[in-house]
């Protein structure tokens, strides 16, 4: 079965017949990559160690990229860094009930873009923030208080 070529698909069919224990780390470094509509990346590098278990293939994976992004206080647009690790075990037929993308395909070739993706995801702030300290737009003239001062600066709303 042909699959269709994917950045971060890995052939483990390498360890279907090496002892338990063998493992080898596959290195993954690209200035640009794409992993979703709304998921360009750049800076991006990682490692997954492949595993072989009694069940299956162990990856332990660990990636860092950046994303562009806009701050939520002063809009700009910012480079926000992620990342993320995990350990997910691809069973052998046979050796158990698994979801389909968790089962070692028959080929060997595991895809991790899904993966990759899920786990980057999770990383991304719910509220970014272009630094801790952003002090965001003035409510009343929408001037970037980071870049200058307003004439608000002191403003207090009564009630």
């Amino acid at each position: 079965m042909n699959q269709p070529r994917t950045l971060l698909r890995v052939n483990a069919g390498f360890l279907l017949n090496q002892p338990i224990g063998t493992f080898r780390d596959i290195h993954f470094e690209f200035e640009q990559i794409h992993l979703d509509p709304e998921m360009d990346l750049t800076a991006f590098n990682g490692v997954v160690r492949l595993n072989r278990t009694p069940q299956g293939v162990l990856a332990i994976g660990d990636f860092k990229a950046d994303m562009q992004a806009e701050c939520v206080r002063c809009l700009e647009p910012y480079l926000q860094p992620l990342h993320a690790s995990f350990s997910e075990l691809f069973l052998f037929k046979g050796h158990g009930l698994a979801e389909p993308g968790q089962m070692l395909p028959d080929d060997g070739n595991i895809n991790f873009t899904p993966l990759v993706w899920e786990y980057l995801n999770l990383d991304i702030p719910i509220k970014p923030l272009c630094r801790k300290d952003c002090r965001g737009l003035c409510v009343m003239c929408g001037t970037n208080l980071n870049l200058e001062e307003c004439e608000h600066q002191n403003y207090i709303i009564e009630e």
